[in-house]
């Protein structure tokens, strides 16, 4: 057979041609998103080893437009030349950063605990209190986010005085657990309501007990909504800064209070705060990293039916 007529192959050459350039463009705008949302970090961890000429100065690239110094990490005990030295810097960052790890894993745990057995709750009975159903008792969880926390400030101060539990890392964690479970018993809720009622119809059929049923055949389906609430409770936690700075004061203060006390009044030392943060936030960077595809996939399970 002869080759096609021209006017019956510039159509086809014509849609590849703008399919290419509207991928082109699309691709243009993902990576002018992430230079945007990924300046803000770069900026912080280049900052870290400079000195005060070059934050001064605006200096971006390193051993271009500056040569990089230890200053930052230094004033932390943290830089190579001070890491076998004593340093009460370096004590103190620890003992924050400890207290971070310790207020937000237990209160993610407490969290996603008590919201997966409310969430399953809402998913599989049916309740009523007065006017209200299970999507209003959901909603009503959710729109504890809401309340701006200033508002709980003075009733939590009394009530963690009159408890004795001010700056301590047990008011943290009961705190940060009320902060987060709303948003794990919505999540969770997605996650269970996505499961087909059947798998446990067939395991109580099988002598399963409801518990057996539950624990057995419903948390193995969910476990990856399980560890996407867990992980976003952690990063919520880990980042709070209202709470931590008025129920705290020295023994329990955490990471975000510390790099908040940065400021005084001769300054801020730049390069002290950009160490100090970029140490903060580089426990969420390697669980972003390495769960990723947790997240992706518990926030994203139950979209479809």
């Amino acid at each position: 057979m002869g080759r096609a007529p021209e006017r019956h192959r510039r159509p086809g050459r014509l849609h590849r041609a703008k399919y290419g350039f509207c991928r082109a463009l699309i691709n243009g705008a993902l990576l002018l998103w992430a230079f945007i949302s990924l300046f803000p970090i770069y900026w912080t961890v280049t900052t870290s080893f400079k000195t005060a000429v070059d934050v001064t100065q605006g200096h971006l690239i390193p051993w271009v437009d500056y040569q990089p110094d230890w200053r930052g990490w230094r004033s932390l005990g943290l830089s190579p030349d001070r890491i076998g030295e004593t340093s009460t810097a370096r004590d103190e960052f620890v003992q924050r950063f400890t207290n971070s790890i310790t207020a937000s894993l237990g209160a993610s745990i407490l969290a996603v605990a008590i919201g997966s057995l409310a969430a399953y709750g809402l998913s599989r009975f049916k309740y009523k209190f007065g006017p209200w159903r299970n999507d209003d008792i959901s909603f009503f969880f959710l729109s504890q986010l809401i309340l701006p926390p200033v508002v709980l400030a003075l009733p939590f101060l009394v009530l963690y005085k009159e408890l004795a539990m001010l700056d301590t890392k047990l008011g943290l964690i009961m705190v940060y657990t009320l902060m987060v479970l709303p948003i794990v018993i919505w999540i969770m809720r997605d996650q269970f309501g996505a499961i087909p009622v059947e798998l446990e119809q067939a395991a109580l059929v099988d002598g399963a007990s409801l518990w057996g049923a539950f624990i057995r055949i419903v948390l193995p389906i969910a476990l990856p909504g399980m560890v996407a609430a867990f992980i976003l409770s952690v990063v919520l936690c880990w980042n709070e800064y209202f709470f931590a700075a008025l129920l705290t004061s020295t023994d329990a203060k955490t990471l975000p209070v510390m790099v908040a006390s940065q400021t005084g009044s001769q300054g801020i030392d730049w390069w002290t705060m950009a160490a100090l943060s970029t140490a903060a936030i580089s426990p969420l960077v390697i669980i972003g990293i390495f769960l990723e595809r947790y997240i992706v996939k518990g926030l994203t399970a139950g979209a479809i039916k």
